[in-house]
């Protein structure tokens, strides 16, 4: 029963985090965006105490719960696991920890994130590397689906569907999220959770706070007959049925042991029974205390330090009108990148955010993207090539769950400036073509360009456009309607601090 109960919640909790990467019309995130929220990570760069507060209590109580419910990585890979059972049964075995590599890869994890390294770290994070699997692999067959069902209810005179456009968002993220799905397939395939107990900081965390958790999956000696079909069935292999004893730390309650156990001697019953029950389950020689000494005090020196740090384009259109060809635009070389409104600025962006995708994925402008410069990499940051940051949406700043893109209203966002327009005038068509545009100033919304006489003695003189930086919130409009191939002749150049105009 416990067992049905926990692949229920893990289900509904992995379908719902999958769609919300996968849902490009925003509906989802409205109810279900807590969910991306409640992640451990996210919630740490949020400094959203209260969740990490409870996620804490919550391991304390249950044990590793969160590894196999809520985390969509740990998840995953009891999916995959299975399908591997389903070839080979009672593959698995006892393991000892490997100690060692769990609390040096915490240590690198923690002193990466103090040293304001964020993207570095968020290759081991559990929640943002799923995100940049379903963003990058997963999306474009999904939005392929899309795109048929589109096709054929337009032929029935429908329009419940609508056809979107699917492109690559980057090589570097594309490569960085099928490397990170090749090697969690082969170590769930082989070796179940392996990420999760060797790798993962997450893991690491709540496994060692799950040794003092007060419900445990408990062995009976009295009733069991030394089998092995428990180990043989664990996927995080801490089983060790010859001393009839389960490692705390990496068992996620996933409840596989006390469903395959055919003499009913696995229970999941508070700790204290466990002790009263077995007291020789809980004795331990001088030497394995020796290292539980150890392992707890490398945790406590990471704790300390944490606390101190606190796929190919799809159905191109490339004609107008069927007349003229149209070259793609190129991005702008700006000194300065570009951030969403409520990220406050380049450094608050960088030091919050997970590079999960989520924003990316939920941006209906596609304007954001992730970015493949190192130091930054796989962080979204805004261009303008496919359309421009519209003053009345503020999607990415509802679905951020890190506290990167702070939450801000429509009316916040007509007044942040994030970077200014500049125009380059050897692009510009009116000097190379001698034509008459103005399509810049036209369509800014807020009027922050003025077309004047490019000969200020002849006021019949073709016009060309005039910034006024102070009303300029850098959206990008400009930049994407300017006609100019394959430079705009105006972009916008970001600011490293943003400000309110």
């Amino acid at each position: 029963m416990l067992r049905k109960i926990r692949l229920t919640a893990a289900v509904l909790f992995f379908s719902l985090i999958t769609l919300l990467f996968l849902d490009f019309t925003g509906t989802l995130h409205g109810w279900f965006g807590w969910m991306a929220k409640i992640q451990f990570l996210p919630a740490v760069l949020a400094l959203n105490v209260g969740i990490v507060v409870g996620l804490v209590i919550f391991t304390l109580v249950f044990g590793r719960i969160y590894c196999s419910v809520i985390c969509p990585l740990g998840v995953f890979q009891d999916i995959i696991s299975c399908f591997s059972g389903k070839v080979k049964k009672n593959r698995f075995r006892y393991s000892p920890a490997v100690s060692w590599l769990r609390y040096s890869l915490l240590v690198l994890f923690v002193a990466v994130l103090v040293a304001g390294v964020v993207p570095l770290a968020a290759l081991l994070a559990p929640y943002s590397s799923y995100g940049r699997i379903v963003a990058h692999l997963f999306a474009p067959f999904y939005q392929w689906g899309n795109n048929l069902l589109a096709y054929f209810a337009e032929r029935m005179d429908s329009y419940a569907f609508y056809s979107v456009d699917i492109w690559m968002k980057g090589i570097s993220p594309f490569a960085v999220a099928a490397v990170t799905f090749a090697v969690l397939f082969v170590l769930a395939w082989r070796g179940g959770r392996t990420y999760c107990n060797t790798v993962c900081p997450v893991g690491t965390v709540l496994g060692f706070l799950s040794r003092y958790s007060y419900f445990k999956l408990v062995i009976d000696t009295s009733k069991c007959n030394g089998c092995g079909l428990c180990a043989r069935n664990c996927k995080s292999s801490c089983i060790n049925p010859k001393a009839h004893e389960i490692d705390y730390s990496r068992c996620v309650a996933c409840m596989d042991c006390i469903d395959k156990c055919r003499q009913g001697a696995i229970r999941y019953l508070p700790g204290r029974m466990l002790q009263k029950k077995q007291p020789a389950v809980a004795h331990a020689t001088a030497s394995e205390a020796e290292k539980v000494d150890q392992s707890r005090r490398g945790f406590l020196t990471v704790s300390a330090l944490l606390t101190a740090g606190a796929l190919l384009k799809a159905q191109e259109k490339k004609v107008d009108g069927g007349l003229a060809a149209i070259i793609d635009k190129k991005v702008p070389d700006r000194a300065t990148r570009l951030v969403p409104a409520g990220a406050s600025g380049i450094g608050h962006f960088a030091q919050h955010c997970t590079a999960c995708q989520l924003c990316v994925s939920a941006c209906p402008n596609q304007v954001l993207r992730p970015s493949s410069d190192l130091k930054h990499l796989m962080q979204p940051e805004m261009s303008y090539e496919r359309g421009y940051c519209r003053p009345e949406c503020v999607k990415c700043a509802e679905v951020c769950p890190a506290g990167a893109i702070r939450p801000i209203t429509t009316v916040d966002k007509s007044s942040i400036q994030i970077g200014h327009a500049v125009w380059i005038a050897q692009n510009c068509v009116v000097k190379t073509d001698g034509v008459s545009c103005g399509n810049c100033a036209r369509h800014c919304p807020t009027g922050a360009i003025q077309m004047v006489p490019q000969d200020a003695e002849d006021a019949s003189s073709l016009q060309i456009p005039v910034v006024n930086t102070e009303r300029c919130i850098g959206c990008g409009a400009c930049e994407n309607l300017c006609p100019a191939r394959p430079f705009s002749a105006i972009y916008v150049e970001g600011h490293e601090a943003h400000r309110v105009i």
